[in-house]
C-alpha cells in the first residue's frame, strides 16, 4: 500500500492551525481516493447497476451515498450555502441499513449514469477541499465546531469503504476484476488448535470524555464494571475450527441457534459460512476481488448467529460455558494484552487500517500480549446489544447514527478489520450492526459465567410514552410546575404527621409521583392498567435512566435522557414498585394503604363509581385518598351512563365533584375545598395542552 494508507484519524487538538488544515487535507483527500479506487475494482458501468444481495442498493448508491452525506450535512451545519446537484443529494442520502434479511425491497430506481456520479464526486472533492483551506479555524475541534461536520464526513466514507467492500466481495465474480491497491495475503498454513488463556479480574472504564480525535456519538459518556476472571481464546475462530461445527451438523441441528438465529437459518438455508464455496476441487473461500482454496488458518468470517450457534455447540460438547465475549470483556482483553492505539506514520502490528493487505490473515500472524487478533484481522462479535452509556447525547447534525440501533437487535462487534481505518480502528469504537449482517466479521470465545440479561435502555419513540415520559421527567413549561411531583406533595401536605407507611398511586401511568411518594413513605406501589407504560417506572428502578424522543416538527425529533439522581430519586428507588393491574378490579391483597392518589384517572375508567365504591377497602382508617381529574369526560372511554357527572338528570345539572360526594361520602369526609391544580402536556416544538385537573382530599372515617 502507498504511504497515504498509514494515515490515522488526526488529532483534532493543538495550536497550529496551518498544520492542522494540512493533516485534514491530506487525511480527506486520501480516503476520498482510497475510496475511488475501491470501485476501480469494479469491471464495467454495469456492475455498478447489478445488486450484489437482494437487501441493499446496487452499488451505484453507495458510490455516491457518501459524497451526498458530506453536502447534506454542510449544508445542515452551515458551512456551505448552495447544493451541487439537489436530485442527487436526495437519491443518494439514505437507505444504507437493511431493516430485516427477509426485509426485501423491489424498489424501482432511476439511477444516474457512473460517468454523472464521477463527476458529482469530483465536484465535491473541490468543494471541500476549498472549505479546509478557506474555513477559519480554532482549536480544538469539539463537537461545537464547524470543523467536526468536515472530520464527520470524512469519518462517515471511512465506514462505507469497509461496508462497500463486503458488498463488492458480494457481487458476482465475473463483474469484479484485481486491484493493484487491494492484493489479499497470500500467506497461509495449518491451522493452529486453539486452547483458552484466563485474563484476571479487573475494572472497565468506558466512554469517551474529550474531543482528543473524532469520535461518534454512541463513544461518549461513562461506564464503568467489574470483568470477573474469565478465559479467553487465544485466537480467533480459523476456518480449521470452524469447519468441525460444519461437519458435525452444526447448521442443521436446530438446539444450537437461537430464535432469531433459526428463523435466519430456516429463510437462508445456510450449510456453511456465505464466503465459503464447496466444489470439485474441494472447499474454497470468496475474497473481495477473486477465490481461492480455502486458507483453513485464517478466521471464519461469519454472522452473530453462525458466532452464537458454534459457541452453543462447543459448550455442548465439551461441558463447558463457552460463549460469545461482552463488549467489557473485549476491553478486559485489550487492557491485559497492553496494545496501544495505531501511530500516524508507523505501519500497524496487526492487520488493520489496510496497512498489510486486502484480506484477512493466518490467526497466529499477530502477537498482542498472550493473544493473537486482539485488534485487527475480522471485526469480533460480541454478546452486547449496543446501548446508551451514562450521558450520552445524539450529535445534532447526524441524530439517527446510533438512535435506530437502540433496539435489542444491534449487537456490538469489536477490534476491527484488515480495511477498517480511521475512527473504526481505534479501542473505544462502537460499531454495531444486525445479527444477519455479513461484515468482514468472526469472532473469538470465551469461558465465563452467562450473560445476565441485558435490560434495553432504549430510546423510547411512542408518541404517548414520550408525552408521558416528558410530562413527568422532563422540563416545565409556562411556569406550570411539574404535575406528579405537585399532586404528590399535596397528598403528602396532607397526610400531615399520620403514619407514612405505605402508600397507592393507582393509574401512575410512568411513575413520578410514586417515586416522590416515597420520599415520605417506606413503601410505594404503583400500578397502571397499561404495561407500557409502567415498563418506564421499572425501567429507572432498575437503571436510573429512561432515554426518549419526542416530538420536534414533522418528523423531526429531539432526543432526551433523564436521570433519577439529577431529581433527587435515585435513594428511594428501591422503595418503589410497579405492577400492571385494573383499578376497577384490583386484587384483594392490595390494601392497608396510608394513602392512595387516582392522579387523572377516573375520567379514562370504564366504571368509576366501581372503583370509587370499592377504594375504602384498601385505604387505613385515618388514611388519605387524593383524587385529581379534569373531569373530561369522554364516550371513547367511559360509557355515558357511567359519567360521574358533567351531565344533567332529572333536569338538573350534575357536576363530577357531586358524584364524588355522592359516592364516597359513605365511607369519607372531603378534607378541604377542591383545588385546581394546573399541567401543561408537551405535544410539539409548539404545540402544548394546557389543563386544569380538580384536585380533591378525602379522609377514610
Amino acid at each position: 500500500m502507498s504511504s497515504s494508507s498509514f494515515l490515522r484519524t488526526p488529532s483534532l487538538i493543538g495550536s497550529d492551525v496551518a498544520a492542522k488544515r494540512k493533516e485534514i487535507s491530506a487525511y480527506f483527500n486520501a480516503t476520498f481516493e482510497r475510496y475511488e479506487s475501491l470501485f476501480e475494482t469494479l469491471v464495467s458501468d454495469h456492475a455498478y447497476y447489478q445488486k450484489p444481495i437482494s437487501l441493499r442498493h446496487p452499488l451505484i448508491f453507495y458510490y455516491g451515498h457518501t459524497a451526498t452525506f458530506f453536502i447534506n450535512k454542510l449544508i445542515l451545519s452551515g458551512l456551505i450555502k448552495q447544493r451541487i446537484n439537489p436530485k442527487f443529494e436526495s437519491m443518494f442520502a439514505i437507505g444504507v441499513d437493511e431493516m430485516s434479511w427477509d426485509d426485501l425491497d423491489d424498489s424501482h430506481y432511476d439511477w444516474p449514469d457512473v460517468s454523472e456520479v464521477k463527476a458529482y464526486r469530483q465536484e465535491l472533492k473541490k468543494v471541500i477541499n476549498e472549505l479546509i483551506g478557506s474555513t477559519p479555524l480554532t482549536l480544538p475541534i469539539d463537537w461545537d465546531n464547524p470543523w467536526w461536520t468536515i472530520m464527520m464526513g470524512i469519518e462517515h466514507e471511512q465506514i462505507h469503504i469497509e461496508t462497500s467492500s463486503v458488498l463488492i466481495r458480494q457481487q458476482a465474480l465475473d463483474l469484479i476484476k484485481p486491484h493493484s491497491a487491494w492484493q489479499p495475503w497470500a500467506e497461509t498454513k495449518h491451522a493452529p488448535t486453539n486452547e483458552l488463556l484466563t485474563i484476571p479480574a479487573a475494572k472497565v472504564k468506558l466512554g469517551k470524555l474529550n474531543d482528543d480525535v473524532y469520535g461518534w456519538d454512541n463513544e461518549y459518556g461513562t461506564h464503568h464494571s467489574e470483568v470477573g476472571q474469565f478465559q479467553a481464546s487465544k485466537y480467533l475462530v480459523s476456518n480449521q475450527e470452524f469447519l468441525t461445527f460444519v461437519e458435525d451438523g452444526g447448521y442443521k441441528e436446530q438446539s444450537y441457534w437461537h430464535e432469531d438465529g433459526l428463523q435466519w437459518l430456516n429463510f437462508s438455508h445456510a450449510q456453511h459460512p456465505s464466503f465459503w464455496i464447496k466444489g470439485k476441487h474441494g472447499w474454497q473461500c470468496r475474497l473481495m476481488t477473486e477465490v481461492v482454496a480455502m486458507p483453513w488458518d485464517w478466521p471464519a468470517e461469519v454472522n452473530y448467529h453462525e458466532a452464537k450457534a458454534f459457541c452453543n455447540w462447543k459448550a455442548q460438547k465439551t461441558g463447558r460455558a463457552i460463549r460469545l465475549p461482552t463488549e467489557d470483556e473485549w476491553h478486559r482483553i485489550v487492557d491485559y494484552s497492553g496494545i496501544e492505539e495505531l501511530k500516524s506514520g508507523q505501519q500497524a502490528q496487526a492487520n488493520i487500517h489496510n496497512d498489510h493487505s486486502a484480506s484477512p490473515c493466518p490467526v497466529n500472524k499477530f502477537l498482542h500480549g498472550k493473544h493473537y487478533d486482539v485488534v485487527g484481522n475480522v471485526w469480533q462479535w460480541t454478546e452486547t446489544a449496543i446501548y446508551p452509556f451514562d450521558g450520552f447525547k445524539v450529535h445534532p447534525y447526524y441524530d439517527d447514527f446510533t438512535m435506530p440501533t437502540y433496539d435489542g437487535r444491534h449487537h456490538l462487534f469489536k477490534g476491527g478489520s484488515w480495511i477498517s481505518s480511521g475512527n473504526e480502528s481505534r479501542h473505544d469504537a462502537r460499531y454495531a450492526f444486525r445479527q444477519h449482517f455479513f461484515q468482514h466479521a468472526g469472532f473469538r470465545y470465551v469461558e465465563a459465567e452467562a450473560v445476565q440479561e441485558q435490560i434495553m435502555s432504549n430510546y423510547e419513540n411512542d408518541k404517548m410514552l414520550s408525552e408521558y415520559a416528558e410530562f413527568h421527567y422532563g422540563d416545565s413549561y409556562y411556569d406550570v410546575a411539574n404535575f406528579p411531583q405537585t399532586i404528590a406533595n399535596i397528598a403528602i401536605k396532607a397526610l400531615g404527621s399520620k403514619p407514612a407507611v405505605k402508600a397507592l398511586d393507582i393509574g401512575c401511568a410512568v411513575g413520578r409521583a410514586s417515586f416522590e411518594l416515597a420520599k415520605r413513605f417506606d413503601h410505594v406501589t404503583g400500578i397502571d392498567f397499561s404495561a407500557r407504560l409502567i415498563n418506564l417506572g421499572v425501567q429507572l428502578v432498575e437503571q436510573g435512566v429512561i432515554r426518549y424522543s419526542i416530538a420536534d416538527e414533522g418528523e423531526l425529533m429531539l432526543y432526551r435522557e433523564r436521570h433519577l439522581s439529577d431529581l433527587g430519586l435515585a435513594n428511594v428507588s428501591d422503595k418503589v414498585e410497579f405492577l400492571q393491574g385494573d383499578a376497577c378490579n384490583l386484587k384483594p391483597h392490595f390494601k392497608d394503604y396510608d394513602l392512595v392518589i387516582a392522579a387523572n384517572l377516573i375520567d379514562r375508567l370504564y366504571d368509576p363509581a366501581l372503583f370509587l365504591r370499592t377504594i375504602h377497602e384498601r385505604v387505613n382508617p385515618g388514611g388519605v385518598l387524593l383524587i385529581a381529574s379534569p373531569y373530561t369526560w369522554l364516550e371513547e372511554h367511559t360509557k355515558k351512563e357511567n359519567w360521574l357527572g358533567g351531565i344533567k338528570k332529572d333536569g338538573e345539572n350534575v357536576s363530577t365533584l357531586d358524584g364524588l360526594k355522592s359516592i364516597l361520602g359513605e365511607y369519607f369526609d372531603l378534607m378541604t375545598e377542591p383545588q385546581q391544580v394546573p399541567f401543561v402536556i408537551r405535544e410539539t416544538s409548539r404545540k402544548f395542552q394546557h389543563t386544569l385537573s380538580d384536585v380533591t382530599l378525602w379522609v377514610k372515617k
